[in-house]
């Protein structure tokens, strides 16, 4: 049974947070989606208000880790952070050594503090125990509300649980409540909508979903991939691709048609993934058409995936959705029923 954070009494106490700000940057650093900022904003008010002393940390994705690469400095998260919370924060140049537990023993309640890029240290990619040990000296209570890097063995995600007590943030919390809604009682009609590439990626989500899901209806590419390579699925009757070419940049009028009444049919929708090469304006109709179906069928929706939220955000329909998950790699993972090794941690 996983703790939650209303299971802790957090006053006066150092409370380590594990968020997910890895958000796009462009070549100067400056934020250009802050879609999973917003997201982990309840855990932190939450915290704020029952006068906890906060300490946040995350990774941005440098080229390569273990380099501190100014790119990928925490500068302008805390700087955005700042903003959308409507109050200074303070932000630290490193996020272990004594000079950052010296500055979180010094935190008053209701303070944040944001360390630097977690992985600027090898460590924190390479699950290393005493990166993780040093990581926990900075807080009582840790806190895990950060979805997206679940399936991921990392020291900030499962190594820390070793050396101090651990429960799941609000947002967290919420992810798995959807997900289970999805795989435990749904509402059927259910259509699972499947784009992108990459089959390989995909299959074990696949299989798994279309065991309770009515249709599933997979990108051209997918659906090529399936064929050309003979690949065997569990629920092959399921499976529905596009008609026509399948290597085409978008989908076509008829396929919209067909994808639309299903979708519209629906009482339960679960999307990863775009259709097509939605970037440009002239190849996202079919992409569009979806999320527009979605929107109007008044079904229970979850989506994920990183460009399937960036288009919907574009479009200004985010809020259409039931649940937009910060996850995708997790997100299928989870559904796909691995075991989260992040969960698993705080589980045990």
């Amino acid at each position: 049974m996983l703790k939650t954070l209303k299971d802790f009494s957090v006053a006066g106490k150092r409370v380590l947070v594990r968020c997910d700000f890895n958000v796009p940057v462009d070549e100067k650093g400056n934020i250009v989606d802050d879609f999973r900022m917003k997201r982990t904003l309840p855990t932190i008010k939450y915290l704020i208000e029952n006068k906890a002393k906060i300490i946040l940390m995350s990774h941005l994705d440098p080229e390569s880790t273990g380099v501190a690469d100014k790119k990928f400095t925490m500068n302008k998260i805390a700087e955005k952070l700042s903003e959308l919370l409507n109050m200074s924060i303070a932000k630290e140049d490193d996020c272990i050594g004594p000079e950052v537990e010296a500055l979180s023993d010094s935190l008053e309640s209701g303070q944040v503090l944001l360390l630097e890029n977690l992985r600027f240290y090898k460590e924190e990619t390479d699950n290393n125990l005493e990166f993780a040990e040093k990581l926990s000296y900075l807080g009582d209570v840790y806190v895990n509300d950060a979805f997206s890097v679940c399936h991921r063995n990392h020291a900030s995600i499962t190594g820390i649980i070793g050396f101090m007590e651990g429960c799941v943030g609000l947002l967290l919390e919420k992810e798995i409540t959807a997900l289970d809604k999805i795989m435990q009682n749904s509402e059927k009609p259910m259509v699972s909508i499947v784009g992108g590439t990459k089959v390989e990626t995909k299959s074990k989500f696949i299989d798994n979903i279309s065991q309770i899901a009515d249709t599933v209806l997979v990108s051209g590419l997918i659906k090529k991939e399936i064929d050309e390579k003979n690949i065997q699925l569990k629920h092959p009757e399921k499976i529905m691709g596009p008609v026509g070419d399948l290597g085409a940049l978008d989908i076509n009028k008829e396929s919209i048609k067909i994808f639309v009444e299903k979708i519209i049919a629906a009482k339960t929708v679960v999307w990863n993934g775009p259709f097509g090469k939605f970037e440009e304006k002239k190849y996202a109709k079919g992409t569009l058409a979806i999320a527009k179906a979605i929107a109007e069928s008044g079904a229970y929706s979850v989506v994920g995936g990183g460009e399937t939220i960036e288009f919907l955000e574009k479009q200004g329909i985010i809020d259409k959705f039931s649940h937009v998950s910060t996850g995708g790699g997790a997100m299928l993972a989870y559904l796909s029923g691995d075991k989260l090794p992040g969960l698993v941690a705080l589980a045990e």
